[in-house]
């Protein structure tokens, strides 16, 4: 991360706070990639269960949660940054948005399905 002002940074925060509102029930505000990203949270919440089997979603910090779904999907889908940023950024975002344990669980999450990303695309 370069500054907190920087426009990527502030469009991730935006994003995340806008999948914490659809996933509250709350409608997503329109300037936002939540209308990519929610057709795709099926596939995504699957890869969080595939790499944090102890915490089933219910029991996952709604925070932490939308961060790790703006997160992988920016990493599968959108792939326009280099995992090592996104990666940051997320954690950042923990840092500042989470609990104390958030950074960790998201470095956790995030490096597991990244790994199993990476093996996929070298078969």
């Amino acid at each position: 991360m370069k500054s907190k002002n920087d426009p990527r940074h502030l469009n991730r925060i935006r994003n995340i706070q806008a999948l914490f509102a659809w996933g509250c029930g709350g409608n997503p505000p329109e300037d936002t990639d939540a209308e990519k990203i929610i057709p795709k949270i099926g596939e995504i919440d699957n890869i969080i269960q595939e790499n944090a089997p102890k915490w089933p979603l219910d029991k996952i910090n709604k925070v932490d949660l939308s961060i790790l779904r703006y997160a992988l999907w920016e990493l599968i889908y959108k792939k326009e940054s280099p995992s090592k940023v996104i990666i940051d950024e997320a954690i950042e975002i923990a840092k500042e948005y989470g609990t104390e344990s958030s950074p960790s669980f998201i470095n956790g999450v995030i490096g597991s399905a990244v790994k199993k990303i990476e093996l996929t695309d070298l078969q």
